[in-house]
């Protein structure tokens, strides 16, 4: 991971020596729908030792802000370091198996919201507004909780919530890319895929990974 960080400041330094002109600033925030692929069942299922029978999954709703810096290389290409607060998590659905009221088959729903920030340095390649990006990104979760509620016959019979940040891998290293327009104005709008290829359980005993979407505006100044 040291490395990787490394390798980022190198790209950063090594962009602005080239770079035509002076950096500008911007902002961007906007929405998230984010995943575990892998063995991500397993690794949820890990923490809830409780959980049984059959499981469905879905994506996580989450919201992503943060800052960056766009350095023009020349006047095709330019280079994008960020910071973001990105969330991020997983969900799922299944039955309790709950001792002394198994008649009951009480549904379950597991969800993980974790808290990263995200660290992505873009190549951008600008063409008369439309933006085509992709880079290498580090994140580090700063913490991850997780919620689980069941209920049976229209009461709730469970709702507990656990701190699971130290059963979850602090470092994730990925790659992002995605496509946006910026307007004259400096308002900007964009779509990215993050891909994360470093396990996200803390023993890496599952092959589990974070996945997500985002959609955002921004405004460069």
């Amino acid at each position: 991971m040291k490395k990787q960080i490394l390798l980022f400041a190198s790209v950063v330094i090594s962009a602005i020596s080239f770079a035509q002109s002076k950096p500008s600033f911007g902002i961007r925030a906007g929405v998230t729908s984010s995943s575990m692929k892998g063995d991500a069942v397993n690794s949820l299922q890990n923490l809830l030792d409780y959980t049984n029978g059959g499981v469905t999954t879905s994506n996580h709703t989450g919201f992503f802000g943060g800052v960056n810096a766009s350095i023009p290389v020349s006047e095709l290409i330019s280079v994008e370091p960020g910071v973001y607060y990105t969330q991020k998590g997983y969900e799922m659905k299944g039955k309790l198996n709950l001792k002394g009221v198994e008649f009951l088959g009480a549904n379950a729903q597991a969800k993980l919201s974790s808290h990263y920030v995200d660290i992505p340095v873009l190549l951008k390649l600008n063409f008369n507004g439309l933006q085509l990006f992709a880079g290498p990104q580090v994140s580090y979760l700063t913490k991850a909780d997780l919620r689980t509620t069941a209920g049976a016959l229209g009461f709730n019979v469970l709702d507990k919530t656990m701190d699971a940040t130290d059963q979850l891998n602090r470092w994730d290293a990925g790659v992002t890319g995605g496509i946006g327009y910026q307007f004259p104005n400096g308002f900007n709008i964009s779509a990215s895929y993050d891909h994360g290829l470093s396990k996200v359980d803390a023993n890496q005993n599952f092959d589990s990974y974070n996945r997500s979407f985002k959609v955002g505006v921004g405004f460069n100044f």
